[in-house]
């Protein structure tokens, strides 16, 4: 039995129409790039959610295909302002994810450097009680493993210890039978009457 016919309507639950946005943006943005890859097309994507935030996919340079879509549908940069004003917006928007990319990296290069110990003088009393929070949590986390690498060793030599300890006491009772055997058949070439010969004259 085929699924029904799902209605398309606003989603009035906040929470609800933000996951299903975050949902289908992440399936259309894949879909554009598979289109991109399978068909090997050209592809440019603006998603903008219900807070105005962008999110963009293009597979190549996204000012080369608009220019390209302006091109073909007569749309010159002279004659539509409008046109001009949206490809300013989307270079000052890749402008924007740039440099907030750069100010992230630079922010958890600095982390490291202080995790490190390094550049701790610019830092206030209220980030070096963080910063000593975070060194506790994972010089604890790291302990941890350590305890935990120490128990899972000391568990393997004494398993390796009973395996020899039982391998030895094998042995040994192999030992005292063949022992045995020898001792017996000693004593058994030992007793064992002569043989006498007579001779009649």
């Amino acid at each position: 039995m085929g699924r029904g016919k799902v209605e398309l309507k606003r989603i009035e639950n906040p929470i609800s129409r933000q996951v299903t946005f975050s949902k289908r943006r992440t399936s259309i943005l894949k879909k554009a790039f598979e289109l991109s890859v399978l068909c090997d097309t050209e592809v440019a994507l603006i998603v903008f959610s219900p807070s105005s935030k962008p999110d963009l996919y293009a597979s190549h340079d996204i000012n080369r295909t608009i220019a390209m879509y302006r091109s073909q549908v007569g749309l010159h940069q002279s004659s539509n302002p409008a046109c001009s004003t949206r490809i300013t917006t989307m270079e000052q928007l890749w402008r924007y994810e740039t440099e907030e990319l750069r100010r992230l990296t630079q922010n958890l290069e600095m982390k490291l450097k202080n995790l490190a110990g390094a550049e701790l003088s610019i830092l206030g009393m209220q980030e070096l009680k963080q910063l000593e929070r975070q060194l506790k949590t994972g010089l604890e986390r790291i302990r941890s493993r350590m305890r935990w690498i120490i128990s899972e060793n000391i568990s393997l030599l004494k398993r390796k210890n009973k395996a020899l300890q039982e391998e030895n006491a094998r042995l040994q009772k192999r030992l005292q039978e063949l022992e045995y055997g020898v001792a017996s058949s000693s004593i058994t070439f030992g007793t064992s009457a002569p043989n006498v010969i007579t001779f009649q004259i």
